[in-house]
C-alpha cells in the first residue's frame, strides 16, 4: 500500500507541471494567484517535496480542475458532468468540460436586460465559437455588427476586439468553445466605434 501511495504522490509534480505549462502560466504567476511561495511551487513540480491538501487545494481552485484530477484518482465510470453555474457579469456561465487544457465547451445564458449593459469590444489571444440555441445575440467584431439568430455559428480569432450580449430585450442561450486563452482573456487593445 506504501508503494501505491508514493506513486499516486510522484505522479502529482509532473500532473502540475503540466497544468501550469498549458495554461501559460508562470511560477510566479501562479504564486500571486495562490499563496504559495515561487520555491514551494518549483520542488512540488519537481517532486522534492510532498503535496498536502493545504497546496492542493489552492492550486486545484487555481487550475479550475478538480482536486482528484490533481491525483491521479481513478474515474468512477460516469461519464456525465454535474457542471456548477457560474455567475459573472449578469451572465450565467456553465462549463461543459472538465478537463484542463485543450478546448473548453460552456454553455452561456445572457439574462433579459442585459442589452443596455455594452461594454468596450476586447481583444485577447485564442479564438471562440459560438452557436446560438435561443434567443439573438449581438455581436461587435472589429468594426462590423452582426445578429445571430437561433442555429447561427459564428468563429472568430479573438486578438480582433470584439463584444457580444443581448440583441433585444430578450434572453440568449449559446454554447462558447475556448481554447485555454480564451479561458483566461485579458485586455491587449481597446477598440472605439465611431
Amino acid at each position: 500500500m506504501s508503494d501505491e501511495f508514493d506513486a499516486v504522490l510522484a505522479a502529482v509534480g509532473p500532473r502540475l507541471r503540466e497544468l501550469r505549462r498549458r495554461s501559460g502560466a508562470t511560477l510566479t504567476s501562479l504564486s500571486e494567484t495562490t499563496g504559495i511561495p515561487i520555491s514551494t511551487l518549483s520542488r512540488l513540480e519537481s517532486g522534492q517535496r510532498k503535496p498536502g491538501l493545504e497546496l492542493l487545494l489552492p492550486l486545484a481552485k487555481a487550475h479550475q480542475v478538480p482536486l482528484d484530477d490533481l491525483v491521479g484518482a481513478p474515474s468512477g465510470g460516469d461519464p456525465r458532468l454535474h457542471p456548477r453555474p457560474i455567475e459573472h457579469n449578469g451572465m450565467t456561465v456553465i462549463p461543459l468540460t472538465r478537463r484542463p487544457g485543450g478546448l473548453q465547451a460552456f454553455k452561456q445564458i445572457l439574462p433579459v436586460g442585459l442589452v443596455e449593459h455594452e461594454s468596450e469590444p476586447r481583444s485577447h489571444e485564442g479564438y471562440h465559437w459560438l452557436y446560438i440555441l435561443k434567443g439573438r445575440l449581438r455581436l461587435v467584431l472589429g468594426d462590423q455588427d452582426f445578429v445571430l439568430a437561433p442555429g447561427e455559428v459564428a468563429e472568430f480569432d479573438t486578438h480582433l476586439p470584439h463584444w457580444f450580449g443581448n440583441a433585444d430585450a430578450h434572453s440568449v442561450e449559446f454554447l462558447s468553445i475556448l481554447g485555454p486563452q480564451g479561458e483566461r482573456f485579458h485586455v491587449k487593445a481597446r477598440y472605439r466605434r465611431n
